[in-house]
């Protein structure tokens, strides 16, 4: 059976189809094709608003599956994560993967579109497995924000990749191998 995965992009102009789209791609490489991964463009890409993303996300969730498996890169794994901890949800979801977020809130950077994370871990789906990625070569996210995170998300299993930029290197196969862990599915993909 296979198990939808829904890829959120980050912000920035050009980021859905010169950046992120590098993320979703790997992602369906090292996964096969078990694994549907949806990549949705989200609005106003250059310019984000939360209540317009949240929009999106939510008529995104629509479509998939129970147990879908959500990750989401930078500002789109922040929005992401604070859709899920303020919203009914129409489904449990299976897992949930950001790839190097910005924490909002004290000793993170300020935004007054979204709400700061301290209470997060309180108010996500029960149960969901919450992992976070950071390379320490990341030069757009500070490390002292998944510091921040391990707080806020304390049964988070964090990873940090070394040498890894903001991107990844646009190196996905540590996601695949724990999404596939998550799900119970720990062979290799078979193609597509």
């Amino acid at each position: 059976m296979a198990r939808d995965i829904l890829f959120v992009q980050g912000a920035g102009e050009g980021t859905h189809d010169h950046w992120d789209d590098k993320l979703a791609e790997s992602l369906r490489q090292e996964l096969g094709a078990a694994y549907p991964v949806h990549y949705p463009r989200m609005p106003d890409e250059g310019d984000p608003k939360y209540a317009a993303w949240k929009g999106a996300l939510l008529s995104a969730f629509d479509g998939l599956d129970d147990g879908a498996i959500l990750v989401g890169h930078s500002v789109g794994g922040t929005i992401l994560l604070h859709v899920l901890a303020e919203s009914a949800l129409p489904r449990a979801f299976g897992g949930l993967f950001l790839i190097a977020p910005p924490f909002i809130g004290e000793g993170g950077w300020p935004d007054d579109d979204i709400g700061a994370c301290d209470d997060l871990a309180d108010r996500l789906p029960r149960g969901i497995p919450i992992y976070l990625y950071r390379g320490t070569a990341d030069d757009v996210v500070p490390a002292a924000h998944t510091d921040l995170y391990m707080k806020a998300l304390p049964h988070a299993v964090i990873c940090t990749l070394e040498g890894r930029d903001h991107q990844l290197n646009n190196d996905m196969r540590e996601v695949a191998r724990d999404v596939r862990a998550v799900t119970g599915r720990s062979e290799e993909p078979t193609g597509d």
